[in-house]
């Protein structure tokens, strides 16, 4: 295990290349690291990082696929909310890459990502490998799911490029931006070094605060209400920005209902908090929505979704203030913006932004009182290892320690765990992408500890999530990324049997058959075996429920060592949830902790 592949100095006379200059200003912007796939399409940029820069600000992260180098940067900036760059090979790279890039689109996360082709110039190009890595629009890739790319034909322009794509991926709504460096460039030699100009000059411009009228029409639609509704989605991970919402809420005394696809938002245990946070809204969120007079929108994924879910259908009659700068972002390739909201106050800000100004001009209500959370019943005294039996345990086994959730499976019960804290669950992977899931958490337990936190990543992942994206765990150990995954392993891509067995109920069909081409078993995979084969812990499969404290708690101990470990638990078939909230029918009632 190494933090950093430390390479042997260069004492050969100064030489500059064309991708000297651009490594120069990789630094002076202050990326932190390359996640990377390596290629020969940008081996002018990699001998740079190496001999050049010493493989220091930026440092190489090697990956062993494209989708775990951006899902890594993705993770890091959920977790930190900074850039970091990551390095894909031509065209091939980046299309092993693309599902990655189109989840750090639909997360509104800024990544920096760099690509490479050529030689442009057909005459440089080697027979054979050259020709068929070349493509006349390599970003037209994922030109529908960045928020930019270019191909710069000069140095200068390179830099130019870099500055502008990080100025452009960190203004919000942020998202993803490419920039593919011609290969002759990279290896074009140059007189000396082009310098960069000071990028704290081309820093990404702070989002406008919200039009005076505008708050103040959204103020008197709040304080004159009598069933005001809050939904609180994207918003940011700074603990400054927590208590202010809450505030508001309580001015309000309005509800608040959040989601599992954002990252906590809102104490899930207050009062207030409506529900349980799931994929979809809870019934107790649905009924609020239907309720109430006046809706306040923050940057809530698919806003005209939750009208639909709610309203079954209905026409929206309550008084809609929509916050969100999302619009800004929207093209005609995806339909990530989801459904079309009314909106009587539209308000172009940042959601936090919002917060602080109404929080200053509503007038407060009287506390009420909320009815109290019923209590939680015990789990059945059997063996079976449920999600609920893994939420329980973890429970327990952390009471002392601070986690962070990077991320919560399918199936998973908004009431198993409270979030209190805006670091307690980031969210999860933005655009559905399976795989993303341990690639992200390995770049979220990678800020953590660039940034010295006491708090434990945690990602709790299905098993198709972890089969698809598990070399991730190689980098973890490969630069010392203390880590726990928790696969909650049901032998399945579960979620697609349930969508069989809808289908065979529609048409009076056999549902017995809906596991055909979804079971993951003769033979079963050994995923402990898979960590231990990566350098990490491996331990499991734990297949009964009192062996899960041993497990998870060996596990915890591992990341206070600095490891990483992989807990392959056996789970039941089946979800304790639905992906409305619900609980299902084969599980027993719950409450939150």
């Amino acid at each position: 295990m190494i933090k950093r592949e430390e390479p042997t100095p260069n004492l050969e006379p100064a030489t500059y290349w064309g991708s000297d200059s651009i490594a120069e200003c990789l630094r002076a912007m202050g990326v932190p690291y390359l996640a990377l796939n390596p290629g020969a399409s940008y081996r002018g940029l990699h001998d740079s990082l190496v001999n050049h820069l010493g493989n220091s600000a930026p440092q190489m992260l090697l990956c062993l696929h494209e989708e775990v180098a951006i899902a890594i940067a993705q993770g890091f900036a959920k977790a930190s909310g900074r850039m970091m760059g990551a390095v894909v090979h031509s065209n091939v790279g980046l299309m092993h890459a693309t599902m990655a890039v189109f989840n750090a689109w639909c997360d509104r996360m800024p990544v920096l990502m760099l690509g490479a082709t050529g030689p442009w110039d057909a005459a440089r190009r080697r027979p054979w490998i050259d020709w068929i890595h070349t493509v006349s629009d390599q970003g037209a890739l994922v030109r529908d799911y960045t928020k930019w790319d270019n191909q710069p034909g000069s140095v200068p322009a390179a830099i130019e490029a870099l500055l502008r794509g990080g100025q452009i991926a960190q203004t919000a709504p942020r998202g993803p931006v490419y920039i593919n460096l011609d290969a002759a460039l990279q290896e074009s030699k140059t007189e000396g070094l082009v310098p960069t100009p000071d990028p704290t000059r081309y820093a990404a411009p702070v989002a406008p605060p919200p039009s005076p009228t505008d708050v103040q029409r959204a103020a008197q639609l709040l304080s004159n209400a009598k069933k005001p509704v809050i939904l609180m989605g994207r918003m940011s991970r700074d603990v400054a920005d927590w208590q202010p919402r809450v505030a508001l809420a309580e001015a309000l005394q309005a509800p608040v209902i959040t989601d599992l696809k954002n990252a906590a938002s809102f104490p899930t245990d207050h009062p207030q908090h409506v529900g349980s946070p799931a994929y979809f809204m809870s019934p107790e969120a649905c009924a609020a929505v239907r309720e109430a007079d006046v809706v306040l929108m923050l940057d809530w994924v698919d806003p005209g979704g939750a009208f639909k879910q709610a309203l079954q259908g209905g026409t929206c009659t309550a008084q809609v203030i929509h916050v969100s700068l999302d619009m800004h972002i929207h093209r005609g390739w995806s339909m990530d913006g989801g459904s079309l909201p009314p909106a009587d106050v539209y308000m172009l800000c940042e959601p936090d932004a919002a917060v602080a100004a109404l929080n200053e001009a509503v007038t407060a209500r009287p506390a009420g009182s909320w009815p109290a959370k019923a209590a939680r019943p015990a789990l059945p005294d059997d063996d079976v290892v449920s999600l609920r039996a893994v939420a329980d345990v973890l429970h327990d086994c952390a009471q002392d320690l601070h986690l962070c959730l990077a991320r919560l499976p399918l199936g998973w019960n908004g009431a198993y765990r409270h979030f209190r804290h805006p670091m307690d669950y980031l969210g999860a992977d933005g655009g559905g992408g399976i795989g993303a899931g341990p690639g992200n958490a390995v770049g979220v337990a990678l800020a953590l500890r660039d940034a010295n936190s006491d708090r434990i990543p945690v990602a709790l992942i299905g098993d198709g999530d972890f089969l698809m994206g598990n070399t991730a765990v190689w980098t973890a150990v490969r630069y010392g990324i203390p880590l726990l995954l928790i696969v909650c392993n049901n032998h399945s891509f579960f979620n697609d049997e349930l969508h069989q067995e809808r289908v065979a109920k529609e048409r009076h069909r056999p549902t017995e058959n809906k596991w055909i081409g979804q079971r993951m078993s003769e033979p079963e995979i050994d995923i402990a075996q898979m960590a231990r084969a990566m350098g990490a812990e491996g331990i499991g499969p734990v297949r009964r429920a009192q062996d899960l404290h041993a497990a998870i708690a060996q596990g915890l101990q591992a990341v206070q060592a600095g490891k990483v470990c992989v807990i392959d638990a056996c789970v039941a078939p089946g979800y304790d949830a639905n992906m409305s909230g619900n609980a299902a029918t084969t599980s027993s009632a719950v409450h939150k902790r």
